[in-house]
């Protein structure tokens, strides 16, 4: 996984290895919290990000591991239209400039 800032910059600065990953079944609004709430001692999130996220019909919650700065380089987002806070890609390579 590879983690980019989410604004014009448009450099990846750093990666990771996925350790877990888990996304959701559509939840309730209470289901949603007790998600959150349930898996807060690994998210540490702010008071303010747990009343951003919880609630949602539908949750995704990847850990990490050996989370590594590298190297600044620009992607070439063109090829992704509607941009979301995910961009899967096959090889990272075939977005780079």
């Amino acid at each position: 996984m590879y983690f980019i800032n989410n604004n014009a910059e448009g450099l990846v600065r750093a990666r990771a290895k996925v350790k877990s990953a888990f996304h959701s079944e559509k939840m309730t609004e209470e289901e949603s919290h007790a998600l959150v709430k349930k898996n807060q001692p690994k998210l540490s999130l702010t008071e303010k990000q747990v009343k951003r996220w919880s609630g949602k019909r539908h949750i995704v919650l990847i850990e990490v591991a050996d989370v590594q700065e590298i190297p600044p380089f620009p992607i070439d987002k063109s090829n992704y239209g509607n941009m979301d806070d995910w961009l899967p890609v096959e090889k990272i390579e075939s977005v780079k400039r």
